[in-house]
């Protein structure tokens, strides 16, 4: 079974509802309709106009039997939504009138759905700019309690099934933080080793990544990931974390036993974390292209709830897997 249908079955299991806030957007009204019909997520709700999304749905020839749209500007919790962004924003001099106006846009009212219990998932990004959903994440939903940053990871499934789970890998942060603090590259390895028993359903082998293993070279650079390692241990000291170590190390059995013969994650690791955006973000693509990787992702982590961008050229397909994925990260209760 693929990654995808794994993440289908697990949600449509789970039972829960999703919003998409960009429902004039025909991937995204392609992508509902599939969501519904192999109920992937028990309600699907699209935010806009009503006859806006009709009009899109009969352009790409798309069935709304069973989807639910919410007009922000007509609905029953405008009212609600409006109070609740203004004691939100107040303090920076927003009025209630403001926050009003401000709330009618589609992914801040998605984003609102989740916080307020309306919806149990968010996904958008494929008509918005991924600044645009995280500033929405990060007023509305808020990061999880104890949480500063949130990141993101990508699930790799490689053709190779040797590498990680099957073939299956957690690397982070790929998408959205540029150059981490140790205290954010702690938090990151930390909210991707919760997404790696989430997708890969298994015990997470982190390793934390860099140009030396085990002090072969000595940089600034160096101390940072082994100062966000001090940190991790001191948060989740059962966690099976280790570094810092070359990616060669990290996932080559050999590799790892010379180079760090006494690491508990050396030549085992299932969740690789880079050091900076740059690497992680190269390092996925590097992955994707030369062995021909499946990239699911990015997937937001670190919120209360689950939210998911999506890169604007999402096709179809990503954006069901990107559906499928999110609500498996709902909580239960």
């Amino acid at each position: 079974m693929s990654f995808s249908e794994k993440m289908f079955e697990l949600a449509g299991a789970m039972n829960k509802s999703l919003v998409l806030p960009e429902g004039t957007e025909p991937r995204t009204l392609r992508a509902a309709r599939i969501v519904a019909d192999r109920h992937i997520a028990k309600m699907v709700y699209l935010v806009g106009a009503p006859d806006k999304i009709k009009r899109a749905a009969d352009e790409v020839d798309v069935s709304l039997d069973g989807l639910h749209i919410v007009d922000p500007a007509a609905s029953k919790w405008l009212d609600a939504y409006a109070e609740a962004y203004h004691s939100m924003r107040r303090h920076k001099g927003l009025s209630l009138e403001e926050a009003r106006i401000k709330i009618t846009d589609p992914v801040s009212w998605g984003a609102m759905m989740v916080h307020r219990g309306d919806a149990e998932a968010m996904v958008a990004g494929a008509a918005s700019a991924t600044a645009k959903v995280l500033v929405a994440g990060f007023t509305i939903i808020k990061t999880a309690p104890g949480v500063k940053s949130a990141s993101s990871c990508f699930v790799m499934d490689f053709p190779d099934k040797h590498w990680g789970k099957d073939g299956m890998m957690i690397f982070s942060d790929c998408a959205t933080i540029p150059e981490p603090t140790a205290e954010q590259l702690s938090e990151i390895t930390i909210a991707s080793a919760a997404s790696c028993r989430t997708y890969l359903q298994t015990d997470p082998i982190v390793a934390m990544l860099s140009f030396s293993t085990k002090g072969s070279a000595s940089h600034p650079l160096i101390e940072k990931v082994l100062e966000a390692l001090k940190m991790v241990k001191q948060k989740e000291p059962n966690l099976i974390v280790d570094g810092e170590l070359q990616l060669d190390a990290a996932i080559v059995p050999a590799v790892g036993l010379k180079k760090a013969p006494r690491s508990p994650v050396a030549g085992k690791a299932n969740t690789l974390i880079f050091p900076d955006l740059q690497a992680g973000n190269i390092g996925y693509k590097i992955a994707q292209q030369f062995s021909k990787a499946g990239a699911y992702g990015p997937f937001l982590q670190g919120f209360n709830k689950p939210i998911s961008d999506l890169s604007r050229g999402a096709s179809v397909d990503d954006i069901v897997n990107t559906c499928a994925v999110t609500l498996t990260q709902v909580k239960s209760g």
